[in-house]
């Protein structure tokens, strides 16, 4: 695995992180539908909601902030829209996870070369967050200080990428982490 990866700390550190990135267009297997792929066959793929106050106990968030921190864009982005679906598209926490699906879309897009896509995904990322801080009237949400998030989806809409990545091995394209702050006691 890549060196870069393993100095990235990991949230969940027991879980195991999948053998290979899915992009699409690639030869890779595609995790859900292939049954080569990573994630063939497994259990629990229904959306279960989450609650913006226990983030912390959340399992899945928790693993999709370790996938998108290790270049597992693809797989963040099915972990994140799993909660998303539970949680309700028009709720706050389900408007959040809708900026954290884009702004992971936006990872895959790099990978797919695509750099229209990456420009509106992460622009489309950075409004979400806006929003849903505006709406929520907090600093923090979900353990992710909404400047950072802000910040990172316009970097990330303004970033020159590299054109070769090697196929299926994940690799961080974005220059910053989600780093959930701890909570406050």
């Amino acid at each position: 695995m890549n060196q870069a990866i393993q100095e990235v700390p990991r949230l969940i550190p027991t879980a195991d992180l999948p053998p290979y990135t899915y992009v699409p267009g690639t030869t890779t297997p595609h995790p859900i539908r292939d049954p080569k792929g990573h994630s063939y066959g497994r259990k629990g793929r229904g959306g279960k909601g989450m609650d913006a106050k226990a983030w912390a106990d959340t399992r899945n968030y928790l693993l999709a902030v370790d996938f998108f921190n290790h270049g597992f864009y693809w797989e963040a982005h099915e972990e994140w829209e799993r909660l998303w679906r539970g949680s309700g598209a028009d709720t706050t926490i389900g408007r959040f996870l809708k900026g954290l699906i884009k702004l992971s879309a936006a990872g895959v897009k790099v990978r797919e070369h695509s750099i229209h896509g990456v420009r509106r995904h992460a622009a489309s990322a950075g409004e979400v967050f806006a929003d849903v801080a505006a709406e929520s009237g907090e600093e923090v949400y979900c353990g992710l200080r909404f400047t950072m998030l802000q910040f990172a989806a316009d970097r990330a809409a303004q970033l020159t990428y590299k054109t070769e990545y090697p196929e299926g091995e994940a690799e961080r394209v974005f220059p910053f982490l989600l780093q959930p702050e701890p909570m406050p006691f």
